[in-house]
């Protein structure tokens, strides 16, 4: 029997009500998952505070193993997010972390360049899937609508884990020097890799594999969500894997969020040696500065994620964010030595990058679905985060060569701005004036 439909009235409380609980069911979880997550890929960047002396590395070598994590990352993600869509989400998504938390662990037994570049290189094979897999995800439960506003809850996971994972890796860097035998980065990875590896486990018992596998959701709950989604899905034109590859759209997305990524993971893996190179010497002290840009960027991150939905505005937010960005990493490039201006620059610049990410990531799930939704988000964000390898290893060069972040921050800071053009570039949404929406178009 087909259950009563309520008034108006009543629907919007109970709709509004139904994706309370699901948002509360689901993103403190996927947060905390991505938390660890991040914080085991860019931990990297306070172990080299220590690494490079005790392991007689240079900044290009540092630099080369930062970004290779990228290789495996790319090579492996777009299958993994297909076998993700096949096998389900709770036991490919408690796959995906053990096995990282296992090989960030391993880290503890670099000796050679040799071994920093494989464990690197594994660790990205087995993180693939892991952010594009939760954004799939996340479309199965919310409609694009939505979205900005979820992704956002979901991707502040970033800058968390600056505000938590500065001062905690400053404070291990700090208290473990030595125990055991261990230096302060061993320390690092081993214990950083830990929260990992026990979320993995309790993925495999709190987290469904969709609508229908949601025990605390009653019938009339899940039919309305699938009905949402339905309808969503229906606004759709071509969802064929063949057209994830031959869209132009998709390629010019991969090309905008390779421009964003540059500009994360150049301060992602830069961010203590640059508060470092402002005149700050106590690793404790560094971790605990770090956290300032990552505070002011989920502010920002919220709250044009929100201004985006509630204007269904999509272009001019993510150009203007990469603007932002742009200008904070530049002008930090001036204040090198100081280090209120610099910590000034540096929050803007991050502020900015992170801010694009949840507009950003409205993008393609709004024109794919299925299979090829798992294919073309994992496509992008495999494509774009190849700048995860350019980005460490042009600003590790660099510095080699000049002695100084500063030249390798401006390249950073020009890819943020080609990021912007293209952006600016993209058609406005079918049936919407160019000048207010920027939703992708649909053929």
């Amino acid at each position: 029997m087909k259950p009563h439909t309520p008034s108006p009235a009543v629907t919007t409380a109970f709709e509004t009500a139904t994706y309370a609980k699901v948002t509360w069911r689901l993103l403190p979880f996927l947060f905390i998952c991505y938390v660890a997550a991040y914080l085991d890929r860019v931990n990297v960047g306070f172990a080299k505070l220590q690494m490079l002396n005790d392991l007689k590395f240079s900044e290009s070598v540092y630099g080369l193993g930062a970004g290779i994590f990228f290789i495996g990352y790319f090579l492996f993600e777009v299958p993994s997010n297909i076998l993700l869509h096949r096998v389900g989400a709770r036991v490919w998504i408690s796959r995906i972390m053990i096995t990282w938390a296992l090989v960030s662990a391993a880290s503890l037994f670099v000796t050679t360049p040799a071994m920093f570049y494989t464990l690197r290189f594994l660790l990205g094979v087995a993180e693939a899937g892991f952010f594009p897999g939760i954004v799939l995800y996340l479309t199965y439960w919310y409609p694009s609508s939505r979205r900005g506003r979820m992704n956002a809850l979901f991707m502040i996971g970033i800058p968390v884990a600056g505000v938590v994972g500065g001062p905690l890796s400053g404070w291990i860097m700090q208290a473990f020097n030595g125990l055991h035998g261990l230096s302060n980065w061993q320390w690092l990875f081993l214990l950083e890799a830990l929260p990992s590896l026990v979320l993995g486990v309790l993925t495999l018992f709190l987290l469904p594999n969709g609508i229908r596998a949601a025990s605390w959701l009653d019938d009339e709950q899940k039919q309305l969500l699938e009905d949402n989604i339905a309808r969503d899905e229906c606004a759709g034109a071509d969802h064929s894997l063949k057209h994830v590859v031959s869209n132009g759209r998709v390629w010019r997305l991969a090309a905008i969020y390779f421009c964003c990524m540059m500009g994360l993971y150049g301060v992602s893996f830069y961010l203590p040696t640059l508060i470092k190179t402002a005149g700050v010497k106590d690793a404790l002290d560094v971790g605990l500065l770090t956290a300032v840009p990552y505070a002011v960027a989920i502010v920002s991150m919220i709250l044009a994620a929100r201004s985006s939905d509630r204007r269904n505005e999509r272009r001019w937010h993510l150009a203007i964010a990469a603007v932002v960005a742009a200008a904070g990493f530049y002008a930090s490039t001036l204040h090198t030595g100081n280090l209120a201006l610099a910590l000034v620059t540096l929050s803007v610049g991050t502020a900015g990058v992170l801010s694009m990410m949840p507009v950003f990531w409205t993008y393609p799930s709004s024109v794919l679905t299925g299979t090829a939704a798992a294919a073309g988000i994992a496509m992008i964000n495999s494509i774009g985060n190849l700048a995860g390898f350019v980005s460490p290893s042009i600003i590790g060069w660099m510095k080699d060569v000049t002695h100084s972040t500063n030249a390798g921050l401006v390249v950073v800071a020009g890819a943020l701005l080609v990021g912007a053009v293209l952006t600016l570039t993209q058609r406005a949404a079918a049936g919407s004036s160019p000048e207010t929406s920027s939703e992708p178009h649909r053929a």
